[in-house]
């Protein structure tokens, strides 16, 4: 008598467990591909059916402001603003030239986008006095600046006070350490030479912490003016023989060029050091530093607040803190440079920061 009732109560458990079981197959269907839900707990897609439109000024295209700009745009797809769908995306390059930077940022004070971007000083100080001319009190946001208060974009770090902040690419301690680097393991370097476009901010504040930091060595910093990038390559070659290592900082005139000066330190056996890790990628040998993409995405994520709402003057101007040494192994043996083992004790990530 009791299979009787067995077999119908087996086969009712069995719908149940079925029917549990199918679930997660059902949320799958619904676009997350099997994830938990909870990997992007953080950055919600916004709520409003808005569509937000984003201009971006860019001074010059190179690895370093290309990485920034990406990692600030993934950023934003990261929070929800998608390019093609929520999101109009405005992007301008100046190819490096003073009065075209000038009238893309009346266009983009003009436009009154729902947030601006300066890539690298020039543009941001261009934005910036753009807006205040045109009476536009729309956030503005900078990256790849070095010194924000000498370029006049804030009046204070940690309380910007108004529509502008962002993130300055430099640490002032990066070009100490990489300067001590230089000295403790290269004696025979009495002078380093450095190719910079003195018009720009950004590369004279680090020539002068550079040439600071090597002066407690005895050592001098040798320069070499250029205004544009035409003349890299002559203000390169004018160094050879006066120098016994060479330098470039975030100068975008320099970098935009730095094909030619990497030529002419593998050519003379020069050790060539860098204000960047791109350069480093394409050939430098050392620097002290991080991922511009990092850099980029971390003024992205300010960039989705702002668009949600925050109050730009509430948001402090952030620096790069996670330094470390980065070494290019295959540019070392250009430069006829020998890797010790006490250089490479110096990087604290080797298997990010040593490339071979």
């Amino acid at each position: 008598m009791k299979m009787k009732w067995l077999v119908p109560l087996a086969l009712v458990l069995l719908l149940v467990v079925s029917a549990c079981g199918s679930k997660p197959e059902n949320n799958a269907s619904g676009g997350n591909n099997g994830s938990t839900g909870t990997e992007n707990s953080g950055s919600e897609t916004p709520k409003d059916s808005k569509k937000y439109k984003v201009s971006i000024s860019q001074i010059v295209e190179h690895p370093s402001l290309d990485a920034t700009r990406e990692g600030f745009l993934a950023a934003l797809k990261d929070a929800g603003f998608v390019d093609g769908d929520n999101l109009t995306v405005d992007f301008n390059t100046a190819q490096g030239d003073q009065t075209n930077n000038g009238s893309i940022a009346q266009k983009i004070a003009g436009a009154k986008a729902d947030l601006a971007l300066g890539i690298a000083t020039p543009s941001a100080q261009a934005i910036v006095q753009a807006y205040v001319n045109a009476g536009n009190k729309g956030p503005v946001l900078f990256a790849a600046v070095t010194d924000p208060l000498d370029a006049k974009l804030v009046t204070n770090l940690d309380a910007p006070g108004g529509n502008v902040t962002g993130a300055s690419d430099t640490n002032p301690e990066a070009i100490v350490q990489l300067m001590d680097f230089i000295a403790a393991n290269f004696p025979n370097v009495k002078n380093v030479g450095m190719v910079i476009n003195k018009g720009e901010t950004n590369a004279v504040v680090m020539a002068k912490n550079a040439e600071q930091a090597l002066a407690k060595h005895n050592i001098k910093l040798v320069q070499a003016a250029v205004t544009n990038t035409s003349e890299v390559k002559q203000a390169g070659e004018s160094l050879v023989g006066k120098v016994d290592a060479m330098f470039i900082a975030l100068d975008n005139t320099v970098v935009a060029a730095v094909e030619s000066l990497l030529q002419i330190a593998k050519d003379n056996d020069i050790p060539f050091f860098s204000s960047d890790r791109d350069t480093v990628e394409k050939g430098a040998f050392a620097t002290v530093g991080f991922k511009y993409y990092d850099h980029g995405y971390q003024v992205g994520e300010m960039a989705a607040e702002i668009l949600k709402g925050k109050n730009p003057a509430e948001m402090k101007v952030t620096v790069p803190d996670k330094l470390d040494l980065i070494l290019n192994m295959k540019a070392a043996a250009d430069q006829g440079i020998t890797v010790t083992d006490e250089m490479k004790a110096g990087v604290k990530d080797p298997a990010n920061n040593i490339i071979e």
